[in-house]
């Protein structure tokens, strides 16, 4: 890609962003196999990846934007709209629902104010569901923020927010 083209990027993606994904690029033999290194240098400078950000990135990578799209919305830790501070990945696989995973849901909409894909009036929070979490063994399973809570309780569950200053 030209200097040119490099410079058109710049007011969607940084150049920091820009030499982020290069550095990936450096080691693959095809540019599109960075795919998910890019979304994620571009979530983790911005909490989320835009759809101008995600057609510059696209762009970068000389792919489609649909293509690209349909990776990032099939990797279910690409945020394609605008997440909370903390996003809360509710497992809801069959281990986590026959644990209760359904009833912790309730408490932590009632806890936080929130549903399922909705974010607090504070930004501090975002629920999502997640299939899995890897944890079957330990149902029901979630993760907020890069800390997995395993066997999770409603007790537990309390404690976790009002440690972290959530809540009513």
């Amino acid at each position: 890609m030209s200097d040119r083209n490099n410079t058109a990027l710049l007011p969607v993606l940084s150049a920091g962003e820009i030499a982020e994904i290069d550095a990936q690029i450096a080691h693959v033999p095809q540019r599109s196999a960075v795919a998910i290194d890019a979304l994620k240098i571009v979530q983790a400078h911005r909490g989320w990846v835009s759809d101008a950000s995600l057609r510059a990135i696209a762009s970068h990578l000389q792919m489609s934007a649909d293509e690209l799209d349909g990776i990032a919305t099939f990797y279910n830790l690409i945020f394609r709209r605008p997440v909370g501070e903390q996003v809360i990945l509710l497992c809801n696989s069959i281990s986590c629902w026959i644990k209760g995973c359904d009833q912790l849901q309730r408490q932590i909409g009632e806890q936080l104010g929130v549903g399922l894909g909705e974010t607090t009036p504070d930004n501090r929070y975002t629920l999502l569901p997640v299939t899995c979490l890897g944890a079957c063994d330990r149902a029901p399973v979630l993760m907020v923020g890069e800390e997995l809570h395993e066997d999770v309780d409603a007790a537990a569950l309390h404690k976790l927010f009002a440690r972290s200053g959530g809540g009513a």
